[in-house]
């Protein structure tokens, strides 16, 4: 079972940066993807980035160009720095660690990160 730890968060006004780190119990070197969410309050929860075991990444559309993910294999950590935050981007965020299991690819979380960004 993958363990992960998120830190970074914090108050930051409109425009600020923040960058977040999400580390693993065990090497990232053969998880298959850690992908960062966003979720406020009850709503549905938001994928911001991913990236896979080698150097693939993802974006969402909202955050391309202010957002990027990166990771250190020797730290088992992946980054997220944040660029240009807007007030609604006030959120917890959150890593998810995707592996391959004998049961197929099964996800560990972490406890979240909050992020404010104040206008």
């Amino acid at each position: 079972q993958v363990q992960l730890v998120e830190s970074g968060g914090g108050l930051v006004q409109t425009g600020g940066s923040l960058r977040l780190s999400c580390t693993a119990s065990e090497s990232i070197f053969v998880i298959r993807a850690i992908n960062w969410y966003r979720q406020v309050g009850g709503k549905q929860r938001e994928l911001v980035a991913a990236i896979g075991s080698g150097t693939t990444v993802h974006y969402a559309d909202s955050v391309k160009g202010r957002f990027a993910i990166s990771k250190d294999n020797d730290k088992n950590t992946v980054y997220l720095q944040m660029d240009n935050l807007k007030p609604g981007e006030t959120a917890v965020y959150c890593c998810e660690a995707r592996k391959n299991s004998q049961y197929g690819i099964q996800g560990y979380w972490g406890q979240g990160t909050q992020v404010t960004v104040s206008s």
